[in-house]
């Protein structure tokens, strides 16, 4: 008897936890009403507040993407600015959904934090800025340097590794955030400031002279940035995947904001078809609607369009697309089928 009653206690806890499983990050979004997105910090052209205060940028219309998915409604997110030493502590808090916050790849973020990394939504690379005036042209001629960069960002070791492979002194001077880190550059007190590329650009928009500034060509890192979830919720990481995949699945099939009515009526291509969900309720693997990727490419525009309005040749920023190209253009972008 005894035995028995053990057993339906066991089996009666095992389907508890099977429901408590089962209700994960989409069912909160969905009871919530809202995704809460943790983004960084004031960065122009990945993540900025507009004259208005509305969130705005390529790291921010991932967030609107992944509204669109999974509430119809890619107004409805939530975003909470997280310094880089904090993010990954808020997401495992359950303070944000997800990180599109422009965190390098690693191997020790990824195994044992109890987070995992989405995909690469932006190809970047580390590398140095310069003043000018210091006639300083490659990094291999910053010995004895002091380099700013920020707490907890993976560079401060890729900086070591460096340095000690070419046989040079530096000193690293360590701050609470980017944006602390350019004004110490800014003020003088680094010769050099590293960060990833991207950021070097977005964030040296706001040195006093930006013109007496210049970014050294080595990529002294590969820092492949990509959206982060909790490694708890297979589901929620299948959806963050696959939405990313629809933007540049999009792009590769030339469905874009302007035409994508007319795909989804009469294009004849099947792979077209299933994506906009013409054919095929691929939504219905992943507890979305059939029409999930329609609703985010019809809210964002696909991955293409996404660059070109944050960060192409009509901003301020104008970074070449370079590894974030589709395969077909010499880049590394490229989706699996949606079959």
């Amino acid at each position: 008897m005894r035995s028995l009653l053990g057993t339906l206690a066991l089996a009666a806890l095992t389907a508890l936890g099977a429901v408590d499983a089962a209700a994960g990050t989409v069912d909160d979004i969905r009871q919530r009403g809202v995704l809460r997105c943790g983004i960084r910090v004031d960065a122009p052209g990945f993540a900025f507040t507009d004259d208005k205060g509305v969130a705005r940028g390529f790291d921010v219309e991932f967030c609107h993407a992944l509204a669109a998915a999974v509430l119809g409604d890619p107004a409805k997110i939530e975003t909470q600015p997280l310094l880089v030493r904090d993010a990954i502590v808020q997401l495992r808090n359950g303070a944000v959904d997800v990180l599109t916050h422009g965190l390098t790849w690693n191997y020790s973020r990824d195994n044992g934090g109890g987070v995992t990394f989405v995909g690469v939504w932006f190809y970047d690379g580390q590398g140095f800025m310069v003043r000018r005036s210091s006639g300083i042209t490659s990094a291999t001629q910053l010995n004895g340097a002091s380099i700013c960069i920020i707490e907890g960002s993976s560079g401060e070791l890729t900086i070591g590794d460096y340095f000690r492979a070419h046989n040079m002194q530096y000193q690293v001077v360590v701050f609470a955030d980017v944006a602390e880190s350019r004004r110490a550059y800014d003020e003088g007190r680094c010769d050099a400031w590293s960060s990833d590329k991207g950021n070097l650009a977005a964030r040296g928009l706001a040195l006093r002279k930006r013109e007496d500034h210049v970014i050294l060509p080595e990529m002294i890192m590969r820092d492949p940035l990509g959206p982060v979830v909790r490694k708890d919720d297979a589901q929620w990481f299948d959806i963050v995947r696959w939405t990313r995949y629809a933007l540049i699945e999009a792009e590769d099939l030339g469905i874009t904001q302007a035409n994508i009515e007319d795909m989804r009526r009469s294009s004849g291509n099947p792979e077209v078809q299933r994506l906009l969900g013409v054919t095929d309720e691929l939504g219905a693997k992943n507890n979305l609607s059939k029409d999930w990727a329609y609703n985010t490419i019809k809210a964002v525009g696909n991955y293409g369009e996404i660059y070109d309005r944050y960060l192409g040749p009509s901003t301020k920023l104008d970074l070449d697309r370079g590894p974030n190209r589709l395969w077909k253009d010499g880049g590394l972008l490229y989706a699996p089928p949606f079959r």
